[in-house]
């Protein structure tokens, strides 16, 4: 007869089987009291020294969990995003239901506020079920299971997974030392801190870490307001969130539930009538899924990719950029903005509007600062983050610059051709030099060859316009233009600017040290939004804006004709802390004095104009009857970049609509834009309209007054011609 080779069985089996359970019993006794007594003692009879688990309470096992999400708010106090390497938010205990503190020890470790650490009983208990049934019980109390958790988080946030240890992997050695910990960790914290510790940290699902996090993405609600039917779902969790994740297998999860219901009404935690109503309750899942960092930005992604870049790049926040990741996506930190949600939510449906449902991808951004203190208040584009049907998609940032000033990566765009709203600060520098706002040049020359006399006591000034352009030796452009054929004569300086006249601006330069205009470009903060360079105005074309600047480094320039001559840096974190209270260093205004205050006063006047006499007078009126506001029209040369860059005294904003695609050639020109049609696109086409409407609104939000009146001009050496017909740029 063949010998039976199935299941043990039989009275020899069962004799091994409680033979075992004696000698491990055993074993276990000597472990236990091997744990409490002297630790040299220990390892010199016992391991050795080899573990070296008696050095006492590790710096890494803190009861704060180490690893906690890191939020991004308005400074208004709205929330902007999340980031996150395991979603956590700490609470305390009294912000946790009843409930959940219940479930999770009736299930979990019903003797925890009776054994020290590690129970012994239970580890007895587990050995008897093992041995005598087969089972596989575990007997890590909640305050063990809180050290394997921490520890192992402690690895993750110094960058070593690989030393992270699961429960089917640990060594003698590896739960002989969690058992050292938790027992040494009971006689530093008190039972209650010991429990919210372990729910702040235990995992319960990719999404969700710790039981605000769960409680928010499984039932849309917060860990102290769980019901006990919700509370038990998540107790039940823990022992297997892949097994018991109630959107897999809602049967498992409610079986699960139930059992953990069972738990708490043995353990009297609850009366029959709460365990039947509970058990009869549905699973009532309300998902609400947590996108991580600015992908996931309720409002303002752009902006917010922006201050996070500015975390990653900055040493204030770590050595290296490891160091400053992992306090982002690990340290709990509250980054508090200069961004106000009022004006955010305003320009971003003012960009959104402007180009509508956009088949062609044309590109519109508005961004605003603070007078006086470089204070970013809001930053907004037409574009989405993620890719979606039908949308234009792009995570470049069109305000900013590509790289810092350091040569750090910002995700910026690079900017665009300024055009026209280089022009202004030319004429600070007439005004910086003493001379009279309604000097008369000659508007009538378009001819400057390669190699005409400009003056300049620091360097040569290169490039040219010239009727021999054809010449390809000489490198020069084509004849200097205007906007219109009407603008070819004398005029004052002043009528010049506020008509955005090319021949002015030229025939201005023409009596202007261009190391003077170069200073002047220089102290308002004016620079090449691709790497950063100063804007070099020895370069001719410069005058006419050909070298690209962002929104934000072009409404920060303006701001200084907001604040009477004084530039501010812009800025864009006001406050980082993290959950202990600690702070880090933020951005303070860094301000100082750029332009003479008469000197911004005169620019001040004239620009006023440009709304009520010149390029902008086709922009909406009511913005000028508001509130005293000054602003200045641009286009580049092939119309594909238009803006209008305008402020008070409290806000200076600069609105841009164009392309933006890569390389950014495509010409504004014979184009439908949300169903109008453009021979050639204008500043004041879009991108006015654009800032205006904004304005209109933002103004009511940040009262300003008056400008401060300029010294009175001399008068005009030839009356001042009619204004014909006014679309300049």
């Amino acid at each position: 007869m063949a010998r039976n080779t199935g299941a043990r069985s039989g009275l020899g089996w069962v004799l091994l089987r409680i033979l075992s359970f004696f000698l491990v019993s055993g074993l276990c006794g000597v472990l236990l009291c091997g744990l409490m007594v002297p630790a040299a003692a220990f390892t010199s009879t016992t391991l050795g020294g080899s573990i070296g688990f008696y050095e006492g309470l590790p710096s890494e096992l803190d009861i704060n969990s180490p690893s906690l999400s890191s939020n991004v708010v308005t400074a208004d106090g709205q929330h902007i995003a999340t980031f996150y390497a395991e979603n956590r938010v700490r609470v305390s205990l009294q912000d946790m239901s009843p409930f959940i503190r219940e479930a999770i020890v009736a299930v979990e470790d019903s003797r925890f506020y009776q054994h020290p650490g590690v129970d012994a009983q239970g580890i007895l208990r587990a050995l008897t079920s093992n041995l005598t049934k087969g089972t596989h019980q575990g007997a890590s109390t909640l305050t063990q299971q809180y050290v394997t958790n921490v520890l192992n988080e402690s690895r993750l946030t110094e960058g070593r997974p690989e030393d992270v240890v699961l429960s089917g992997d640990k060594t003698l050695g590896d739960k002989l030392r969690e058992m050292k910990l938790a027992l040494e960790l009971e006689k530093r914290f008190t039972k209650d801190q010991i429990l919210e510790g372990y729910l702040n940290i235990v995992f319960f699902n990719r999404n969700a870490y710790g039981i605000e996090a769960a409680s928010h993405y499984f039932f849309s609600t917060t860990a102290k307001k769980l019901t006990l039917p919700q509370a038990a779902l998540l107790a039940g969790l823990v022992n297997g969130p892949s097994v018991y994740d109630p959107i897999v297998d809602p049967k498992a999860s409610i079986g699960r539930r139930n059992l953990v219901l069972d738990r708490m009404l043995e353990q009297g935690k609850i009366t029959h009538a709460e365990h039947d109503a509970a058990v009869a309750a549905p699973v009532g899942l309300n998902i609400s899924p947590s996108l991580q960092g600015c992908a996931g930005a309720s409002i303002a992604i752009y902006f917010c990719d922006y201050v996070s870049h500015l975390i990653l790049n900055d040493p204030a926040y770590g050595a290296t950029a490891d160091d400053r990741a992992r306090l982002l996506y690990r340290g709990g930190l509250t980054i508090t903005t200069t961004l106000d949600s009022r004006l955010q939510s305003v320009a971003q449906t003012q960009v959104d509007a402007s180009a509508g449902a956009n088949p062609d991808k044309w590109g519109a951004a508005m961004t605003t600062v603070q007078p006086g203190t470089g204070k970013i208040l809001a930053m907004a584009q037409n574009t989405v983050f993620v890719p979606q049907d039908g949308k234009f998609d792009t995570q470049l940032n069109f305000s900013v610059d590509a790289k810092d000033e350091n040569g750090e990566d910002l995700n910026g765009a690079g900017g665009f051709q300024p055009g026209s709203t280089m022009k202004p600060f030319i004429f600070a520098e007439w005004l910086n030099e003493g001379k009279s706002p309604t000097a008369v040049v000659d508007a009538s020359r378009r001819v400057y060859p390669v190699g005409f006399p400009w003056h300049s006591t620091c360097g040569p000034v290169l490039g040219g316009y010239s009727t021999a352009q054809k010449n390809a030796n000489l490198g020069a452009d084509d004849d200097l233009q205007n906007n219109e054929p009407g603008y070819y004569r004398p005029m004052p300086i002043n009528y010049g600017l506020y008509n955005s006249i090319n021949t002015a601006t030229f025939a201005t330069a023409a009596q202007l040290d261009f190391c003077g205009i170069q200073r002047m470009v220089d102290a308002v903060g004016l620079h090449s939004g691709v790497d950063n360079a100063p804007v070099n105005m020895h370069q001719i074309g410069n005058l006419l804006g050909s070298i690209g600047v962002s929104p934000l480094v072009l409404a920060s320039a303006y701001a200084t004709f907001a604040d009477d001559g004084t530039y501010c840096k812009p800025i864009a974190i006001t406050q980082v802390s993290d959950f202990q209270g600690r702070k880090y260093q933020a951005q303070s205004p860094q301000c100082r004095s750029a332009v003479k205050p008469e000197v911004a006063r005169g620019v001040n006047a004239v620009l006023q104009d440009v709304l009520k006499l010149g390029s902008g007078i086709y922009i909406n009126p009511k913005v000028q009857n508001q509130v005293p506001v000054a602003a200045k029209t641009g286009t580049s040369n092939n119309n594909g970049a238009t803006w209008v860059a305008g402020y008070t005294t409290a806000l200076a904003t600069a609105s841009f609509f164009g392309d933006t695609t890569a390389g950014q050639q495509r010409a504004g020109q014979n184009v439908t834009i949300n169903g109008t049609f453009y021979p050639s696109l204008d500043g004041y086409m879009i991108a006015g309209p654009q800032w205006a409407n904004y304005m209109m609104q933002a103004t009511a939000l940040y009262p300003s007054g008056p400008f401060p009146a300029p010294a009175p001009p001399p008068a005009p050496a030839t009356p001042a011609p009619s204004a014909p017909r006014l679309t300049g740029h």
